[in-house]
């Protein structure tokens, strides 16, 4: 009796750009099986461990998993795609942060997948593969060789402490390793299978295909098997824990928001513009007299500096393109990931301070006045503009996920935004002029922030939403 499917794929056909490398491939990856997928350069290995994933836009066919005895549709080619179950990744160029530390990267790893983990059985892990010395070391500190460990180790973990079996994609696993680590990476191939876990690498290398128990050969789009070696000593490897359930989610946000407390460039790159947007605006009204001037000009500039920042790029689009950083987390997390990492990249916290910041320097009342009142009530456009930040976010998101994102038109795409920018200058310029009003009629304040919001609620949606369809 064969072993259960926890992954497959049925009738694949993948296009990059015009070339069709995958052309109606089905292929099952069963419980305690190794499967190495050999061939060329750019005959489709890569692609079909990024199609078992989900992470490739389908011509025709399926990707599904089971879990539980359920059958998920990972993705399919009429768009659909649901969150994988837990797996371990290891993608070809690493899918790591050069901003984290070799334990994070592990912890990382464990805790998407729902892996019930302490410190002491990372250093296990770590000592398992000589990098214990160098557990609180940034990745981009590390040389290539040890980079390339831990993104192997951080594929591998999730089913070394998993007590149910998982699958495990690996993408040139022996790429960059010494010949000690390839034997570390054997041993932990064959002990993994022997624990029901289901392993799946694209490899060049002879010596870790060796391990396999069959041997997938692309040639033309159409795959030719072979049994496998299935070499290779069993190692003890750690013992396994619970299982939890998923937190992709969690997982992601806290790992965004301990990339930029350690690393904050993600403030300093947009108060900086913002900044000196408030400095050009005062140095344009200085000597003039603010009460004079005309109130719509003055909300627009009071607005701006708050505007630059929420749609200036992103640092969290460098990290996620960092080493395939993104695509790693698009994976693990399915669908999920661009509207979270939308809300985790945006400047939320810097449209309120900002716009006070503007307003004190442009208008010299804001500790009293005529427009004393205006300050009191300053903080409802600027809350509007934290919409407005994560709808641009999602948005330089879009376009970094592009086949050729440094040739896409993004300043342009975010011209949409200046739509709700005018509405909230309109409130804004209301607020100066009649006062604060709550009525509901049209050009009141609220209703302009209302709409506002609603229109990049409707830019975020659709940032979000059309990729996948």
């Amino acid at each position: 009796m064969s072993s259960p499917a926890l992954a497959r794929v049925v009738e694949l056909v993948v296009h990059r750009g015009t070339q069709r490398v995958l052309d109606g491939v089905s292929e099952t990856l069963c419980q305690g099986e190794v499967v190495a997928i050999m061939g060329e350069n750019g005959s489709g290995k890569t692609t079909l461990i990024e199609a078992f994933a989900g992470l490739l836009p389908l011509r025709s066919g399926d990707v599904i998993w089971a879990e539980n005895g359920n059958s998920i549709v990972v993705r399919d080619s009429q768009g659909r795609r649901n969150q994988p179950p837990s797996m371990g990744l290891t993608l070809q160029k690493g899918g790591v942060c050069g901003d984290e530390t070799v334990m994070e990267r592990i912890s990382v790893s464990l805790s998407v997948a729902g892996i019930e983990h302490s410190d002491d059985q990372i250093m296990e892990l770590l000592s398992l593969w000589g990098l214990e010395h160098r557990a609180n070391d940034r990745l981009a500190h590390l040389s290539g060789g040890l980079r390339r460990r831990v993104a192997i180790l951080g594929g591998l973990a999730p089913a070394a402490l998993s007590n149910s079996p998982l699958v495990v994609l690996l993408d040139e696993p022996s790429e960059g390793l010494d010949d000690s680590a390839k034997d570390i990476l054997r041993s932990w191939i064959r002990s993994l299978s022997s624990r029901n876990h289901a392993i799946l690498m694209a490899t060049h290398d002879k010596d870790i295909s060796s391990s396999a128990d069959r041997v997938l050969t692309i040639r033309d789009g159409s795959i030719e098997e072979q049994i496998g070696k299935s070499l290779g000593e069993i190692c003890d490897l750690p013992q396994s824990g619970e299982r939890g359930n998923q937190a992709p989610v969690s997982s992601l946000v806290k790992w965004s928001v301990k990339m930029e407390v350690r690393n904050p460039i993600e403030t300093v790159g947009r108060v900086t513009p913002a900044l000196v947007a408030i400095l050009l605006s005062y140095a344009l009204l200085s000597g003039q007299d603010f009460q004079l001037q005309d109130s719509r000009l003055h909300a627009s500039l009071i607005l701006a500096p708050a505007f630059i920042a929420a749609v200036s790029s992103p640092a969290l689009v460098q990290r996620l393109s960092e080493s395939d950083c993104g695509r790693w987390w698009n994976a693990v997390a399915g669908p999920i990931a661009r509207p979270a990492l939308s809300i985790t990249g945006a400047s939320i916290l810097l449209p309120i301070p900002i716009t006070y910041l503007s307003w004190a320097v442009l208008s010299g009342t804001f500790n009293g006045g005529e427009y004393e009142d205006v300050a009191i009530w300053l903080w409802i456009p600027a809350l509007a503009l934290m919409d407005l930040a994560i709808a641009a976010t999602a948005l330089h998101l879009l376009v970094s996920d592009l086949s050729r994102s440094s040739s896409a038109p993004a300043p342009l795409i975010l011209i949409v935004l200046v739509w709700p920018f005018l509405e909230l200058t309109d409130a804004l310029s209301s607020i100066m002029d009649n006062g604060m009003s709550w009525s509901l009629s049209i050009h009141d304040p609220v209703v302009s922030c209302i709409v506002a919001s609603l229109i990049s609620a409707l830019v975020w949606l659709a940032a979000v939403m059309i990729p996948d369809y």
